[in-house]
């Protein structure tokens, strides 16, 4: 079966999911259409399976990236920590983005995709709130916005590129989101601000 998703995988990409065929992943895969039929019923199950599986590796991946370990970092630091998985995951996966933003492709898939991408917003809300404890929630939703949004409009340009330009790329938007986030949450980690937040208020060092 991992043979057949990889086929998959790989005619997804090269031909997108509306013009590919059981029988162009079956020859992909080096096997007959009868042999792909004994595992799936037609290409929206491959594709299901498929998706499945790599928004496991999604999730994984980005969970991986946004552990509150990484908030002990200074910001330049985090956002290497946080981004360089995430770019990585989406290079390695190329099928993942065609799966989840091409047309045509099943429910399933894109309602599981949309579930896991109010996750990751929320999850990115409160790493922007161990930061700023005291924004009004409708502000910390519109930075992780902005956040999400910067990060997607750049994958694509890491995605077209490979060698040294993609990692140009991927280096101009680390300093685009440090310039973006450097007045808003600082530059030391959430953890020390936090502590000398606490240790600025009257009374902090009264015996």
């Amino acid at each position: 079966m991992a043979q057949l998703l990889d086929a998959a995988a790989s005619v997804f990409c090269t031909s997108g999911y509306t013009a590919a065929s059981t029988n162009a992943i079956a020859r992909e895969a080096g096997v007959s259409p009868g042999t792909l039929y004994q595992f799936f019923p037609n290409k929206e199950a491959i594709a299901v399976e498929l998706g499945g599986r790599l928004l496991e590796r999604w999730r994984e991946s980005h969970g991986a990236a946004l552990t509150a370990a990484n908030l002990d970092l200074p910001l330049d630091q985090l956002l290497d920590a946080v981004l360089d998985p995430l770019f990585a995951f989406n290079h390695e996966n190329p099928a993942f983005a065609v799966l989840v933003h091409g047309p045509d492709v099943p429910g399933q898939i894109t309602q599981e995709f949309d579930a896991l991408h109010a996750v990751l917003l929320t999850r990115i809300e409160e790493i922007i709130a161990s930061f700023l404890p005291d924004a009004p929630p409708a502000e910390l939703s519109r930075i992780a916005t902005m956040i999400f949004a910067i990060f997607k409009a750049g994958l694509d340009l890491v995605l077209a590129h490979e060698g040294e330009a993609r990692q140009a790329y991927i280096d101009e938007i680390k300093k685009v989101m440090f310039r973006y986030l450097a007045p808003i949450v600082g530059l030391c980690p959430a953890g020390q601000r936090a502590t000398e937040q606490r240790n600025a208020e009257p009374g902090a060092h009264s015996h």
